[in-house]
């Protein structure tokens, strides 16, 4: 009796679980460079004194989705999006460096480049700073320039240069910042291969038909764990009578 009430009960726990993984994509179907997160289910034994007779229900997010999201053209100079396999190093809110594929890039107050949620763009030398201009331009290899105040349509100025990287993806998870970083620490090395196009931002990557029909088909699971509860009750309750009457 108790075996089917610990699955049934672990298993509507992480369902629950599951539930918060896909409303959380879902949240994020309109988030630039945002990359669905993944979630399962498998039994796992209790150990413990004796043998592991009894088992429980665990959701795992084994990873992310790491296709690219759709392009979408915005004409916008500042915006950027990573061409194929790549990333774009920023500085997180913790000051440690993370990756994102969020190329909707701004001008701080400060005169620093940022991404729309205010991350700081490294590159070459650190975070980049942009001297006030007339125009910022950045090309395919990741090179800012910038034509200064009162000068001529061909005074471009190179300022420095987006640091680009491409780690293989069972490299990197996820934080809770929505930043990617090396599993094992440290940074990833820049990548010349890696090419941006100007003018274009990558969308989510969230299919929302998709995440939809999962949380419909998590909800009807819950709904049989619970009564699966409720059977194992009225069992109890059954039994429990039953030796009463003995």
């Amino acid at each position: 009796m108790d075996r089917m009430l610990y699955i049934a009960m672990s298993g509507a726990s992480e369902t629950m679980t599951a539930q918060a993984v896909k409303t959380n994509n879902l949240a994020n179907v309109s988030t630039t460079g945002f990359k669905a997160d993944l979630a399962q289910a498998r039994s796992m034994p209790v150990f413990g004194p004796g043998l592991p007779s009894r088992a429980y229900a665990m959701t795992e997010r084994p990873g992310t989705d790491f296709n690219a999201g759709s392009l979408v053209t915005t004409g916008r100079e500042l915006d950027v999006a990573v061409q194929g396999d790549g990333w774009l190093a920023v500085i997180g809110p913790d000051g440690e460096e993370g990756y994102t594929r969020a190329g909707d890039l701004h001008i701080s107050p400060n005169g620093l480049l940022t991404t729309g949620n205010g991350n700081l763009v490294v590159g070459d030398g650190g975070p980049i700073g942009i001297p006030p201009a007339e125009k910022v331009e950045i090309g395919a290899d990741g090179t800012v320039s910038i034509r200064p105040v009162g000068q001529g349509a061909n005074a471009l100025v190179q300022i420095g240069r987006l640091k680009l990287v491409n780690p293989e993806p069972g490299q990197l998870e996820k934080g809770e910042s929505g930043l990617f970083r090396l599993k094992e620490g440290g940074e990833a090395p820049a990548d010349a291969n890696v090419r941006v196009v100007s003018g274009m931002i990558e969308g989510s990557n969230v299919n929302p038909v998709a995440e939809l029909v999962d949380m419909i088909n998590l909800a009807r699971r819950f709904e049989t764990q619970v009564k699966m509860m409720e059977t194992a009750k009225e069992n109890e309750s059954a039994t429990a009578q039953m030796l009463r009457m003995a």
